[in-house]
């Protein structure tokens, strides 16, 4: 698969796995209304519809997803939440999504 159309359905499975999960935080750990965790539920399920579009195998492709997850939840934290991540946060992000390239991208014997 071209590696930007990959790029593209990770960052797009990303923000609802991301979106849906915080949803349903907002409804839980906040008291908004119980439509924020129907909402996130239904986002959360479009993350998994989403996930099956990548063309590598499930376990290969899950993998990867943690490691470009650890760093758009940072994202996700610092332009919403207004949390600062520090140095090392970034540091772990960049080793997780190295990590994750190696995974996805890198050719593979047959």
């Amino acid at each position: 698969m071209n590696i930007v159309k990959s790029l593209v359905i990770f960052i797009i499975a990303g923000i609802c796995e991301i979106g849906g999960g915080y949803l349903i935080w907002l409804w839980l750990k906040l008291d908004k209304p119980l439509w924020y965790g129907i909402a996130g539920g239904l986002v959360l399920a479009l993350y998994g519809v989403v996930a099956t579009w990548q063309s590598a195998d499930f376990g290969r492709v899950y993998a990867a997803y943690g490691g470009i997850f650890i760093l758009m939840a940072l994202l996700w934290s610092w332009k919403v939440d207004s949390f600062k991540p520090d140095k090392y946060d970034v540091i772990g992000a960049m080793i997780a999504l190295f990590g994750a390239c190696i995974i996805i991208f890198f050719p593979r014997n047959k």
